[in-house]
């Protein structure tokens, strides 16, 4: 096993406070309600999907695992959850990916921090759970999801991908620049910069020139949350660095146009988008 995967005790800088959320959600977030009829449902036939519990430094986090039924060892892919938690849209995510032939596990990244499917106001989600929740222990979560895949015997780790939307677009270019064994990325719209702070101390424009696997960005030009300067910016710093590294700015496009049971939803865009991960997949190797 890497060792970077084999380092799973903690130098554990943010307290111990032990975990509020023991267990994935059904359905959808409330903040995320009514939920459109456009919502695209993946049905299990063929698969074997549901919560897993997921081995970290301080304990276990839930997480939402979709496999093929038969077969394997599969290739991986972590998926990171939106701003609202691993609730019934990442889950179907993981179904999606399943039906390609992938392991595709969402673990809970805010499992200490709070339970955010029960709020129903994003600012209370960013202030009460989302804001304090560090980068260093997401990055250690999500290596500690990658040995789990490994010791499972049904992870193949050497087909390692990354795809995470909004709150985990961002996670994607982070891990990217964390993890050495990772093959490929797709972040869709994560933000790009922001004020640093203790827990988040660099943003995806500060490594830019650090990330070891290439990262495809899908970005809307109409997003009001990510200006298209900032996304200008991260393809210079890319084009500077000399990153096989590439982003796709949908013109009009607003934030969370993959998000298919919100009404941001754009099916033409969310399609490409879609289609363009899993060739961005397949061209790097996983």
């Amino acid at each position: 096993m890497p060792a970077h995967l084999t380092s799973l005790a903690p130098s554990t800088d943010w307290s111990r406070r032990g975990f509020v959320v023991t267990t994935l959600a059904s359905g959808f977030a409330l903040a995320v309600r009514p939920v459109s009829a456009e919502t695209i449902t993946t049905d299990t036939q063929g698969l074997e999907a549901g919560e897993v519990k997921i081995p970290v430094a301080d304990g276990e986090i839930p997480a939402y695992r979709a496999m093929p039924a038969t077969g394997g060892p599969f290739p991986v892919v972590l998926v990171v959850q939106e701003i609202f938690g691993v609730h019934e849209h990442i889950k179907d995510i993981c179904r999606r990916l399943a039906k390609l032939g992938y392991l595709a596990v969402a673990p809970e990244m805010y499992a200490r921090q709070g339970d955010v499917s029960k709020l129903t106001d994003i600012q209370e989600i960013i202030g009460k759970v989302v804001s304090k929740v560090p980068d260093k222990q997401v990055m250690e979560d999500l290596d500690a999801t990658v040995a789990w895949a490994k010791k499972s015997g049904q992870g193949n780790t050497d087909k390692l991908a990354v795809t995470g939307f909004c709150w985990g677009g961002r996670i994607v270019w982070l891990y990217a620049a964390h993890n050495p064994h990772l093959k490929a990325g797709v972040a869709w719209y994560g933000r790009l910069t922001s004020p640093v702070d203790d827990l988040h101390p660099k943003h995806p424009l500060d490594l830019a020139a650090s990330l070891k696997a290439p990262v495809l960005g899908l970005y809307g030009g109409a997003d009001s949350g990510i200006p298209n300067e900032s996304v200008e910016k991260m393809q210079a710093a890319l084009k500077e660095a000399k990153q096989p590294s590439e982003i796709v700015l949908y013109p009009d496009m607003p934030h969370g146009f993959h998000a298919d049971y919100r009404p941001s939803y754009r099916a033409d865009a969310a399609k490409d988008g879609w289609k363009r991960l899993v060739e961005w997949f397949k061209k790097h190797g996983a």
